[in-house]
């Protein structure tokens, strides 16, 4: 019976590791031509998902990668107003440790038997229990797992819903080795995540393993061709910062130093999601995990989910290794509760960031009552 995962993400590279400790084989294609071909972005704050790495084995090691200190937090109003500072002291335990994503992501690899994932294989089509990839190969399956994240081509084979634009455009932006080049703001940063929260604006500055600091300028209530209208010339990286500051009038000067002091890498970043709650007819032969299945505001719950479908997959497909159907529908159904939770809270963040008064809201949901 062949487990076939397409995409080597946190979600499938976590459920091929379940797989495999517990003796069943599973194979991860991935389109992506080697694990360093690209960047993996920044910081994870691995809170929910810890229980996957739990069954992966892996646990020990994961806290040998993570950084507690990721857990400290300042917010601030954009004229400087410190509204909330968290220093997490040094024994605190790890229930919400940051960890960066290029490093869990090596765990997990470095966790598999060096044949597992087949690189360069840019999945097209499945039919009939045969695998279509671009350069003209093919591969048979009798269980179809998509984990190949927010524009999935697996996705089509279970729903035709598809992710939708939610009002927000992101600019991310970042200081490499803040501390030896810019030690003023990295005092005022800290060791952990500091967020500005403003009138449908805010900024979010968050420290790297490597000593980077890497923001990210969000701007919600907007079109999806906000990057084409809001004057950002994303060719010039100096112009670009320029015109970010300028469209932070009334930021105090000590924030907006910030996006001066950035190197030329200026990305820009449109956000959408799947419905929330949403749920397929089970199939016997195929289902999704992570994004595919579930794509969010990313507010922290993304990954951890990813992680957890991954985990808990492998364990439904290891209780019940003859009956992949039983196993699918097993899943799923936790599933679809789990992450329709996580969906909703994350779309109640959302809603609370894109208010005029978000850091008074955010100040009072981290401190109720």
């Amino acid at each position: 019976m062949t487990i076939a995962i397409v995409g080597a993400g946190l979600g499938g590279l976590a459920l091929a590791r379940v797989l495999h400790v517990n003796g069943i084989d599973s194979v991860v294609y991935e389109r992506e031509p080697s694990r360093g071909a690209r960047g993996q972005g920044g910081m994870l704050d691995i809170h929910s998902g810890q229980r996957a790495l739990r069954e992966a084995g892996l646990i020990e090691e994961f806290y040998a990668i993570a950084r507690g200190e990721g857990q400290d937090m300042r917010l601030l109003e954009p004229d400087g107003t410190l509204l909330l500072q968290e220093d997490t002291p040094d024994d605190a335990p790890l229930d919400r440790p940051e960890v960066d994503r290029a490093d869990l992501r090596n765990l997990l690899l470095d966790s598999l038997p060096e044949d597992v994932v087949r690189w360069g294989r840019a999945f097209t089509s499945a039919d009939k229990g045969v695998l279509h990839f671009a350069d003209g190969s093919s591969a048979t399956y009798d269980l179809l797992v998509g984990a190949d994240g927010a524009q999935s081509r697996v996705r089509p084979l279970l729903t035709d819903a598809c992710p939708a634009h939610i009002g927000q455009n992101v600019v991310e932006i970042g200081i490499p080795d803040i501390d030896r080049t810019h030690p003023d703001l990295a005092a005022m940063v800290g060791r952990g995540n500091y967020w500005v929260l403003g009138n449908r604006i805010s900024m979010g500055a968050q420290r790297n393993g490597d000593g980077r600091v890497r923001i990210g300028l969000s701007f919600y209530n907007t079109a999806e061709d906000w990057f084409t209208t809001s004057g950002v010339p994303f060719d010039d990286p100096a112009a670009a910062r320029a015109r970010l500051i300028e469209l932070l009038p009334g930021w105090d000067s000590r924030v907006t130093a910030l996006i001066a002091a950035c190197d030329d890498t200026v990305v820009p970043r449109s956000i959408s999601a799947l419905p929330v709650g949403l749920t397929w007819p089970s199939k016997p032969d195929v289902t999704l995990i992570g994004d595919a299945a579930h794509l969010m505001p990313p507010v922290g719950e993304g990954a951890n989910m990813a992680l957890l479908d991954g985990a808990l997959l492998g364990l439904a497909l290891a209780a019940h290794p003859d009956d992949f159907p039983a196993a699918v529908e097993e899943y799923e159904g936790e599933m679809f509760e789990r992450t329709s939770a996580a969906a909703r809270m994350s779309a109640d963040i959302q809603a609370l960031l894109t208010s005029p008064d978000a850091a008074q809201k955010m100040l009072a949901f981290f401190q109720p009552g």
